[in-house]
């Protein structure tokens, strides 16, 4: 298939952080993600783009040694550089788009 339209607002996943591959572009993939739980503290190996579609995310990081937060609302994104750690805690359900390199944790 070409092209494709995809209703992101319509999607859900069986579990938290279930995701729909929508692209791999040259190894950076592109993910709709489903969630209603939090994920785990964790480093990605490459850079991250992530961006909220639907509902609100509490995004925590860690930034010199300090721990921070910003709450993430619809349209609002957050990039994560190599070596930032960070953990997405979503308020109710929500769906979010990463991009990041194909593999990545």
């Amino acid at each position: 298939m070409s092209c494709r339209v995809v209703r992101s607002c319509a999607f859900t996943a069986e579990r938290a952080w279930g995701a729909l591959d929508i692209a791999n572009l040259d190894g950076t993939t592109v993910r709709l993600h489903w969630t209603d739980q939090p994920y785990v503290w964790h480093v990605n190996d490459g850079q991250e783009v992530f961006v909220v579609l639907d509902g609100e995310v509490q995004m925590h990081y860690r930034d010199g040694g300090e721990e921070r937060q910003v709450l993430l609302g619809v349209g609002d994104l957050f990039y994560a550089a190599v070596g930032c750690e960070h953990v997405a805690h979503p308020r109710g359900a929500a769906r979010i788009l990463v991009v990041e390199r194909e593999g990545s944790v």
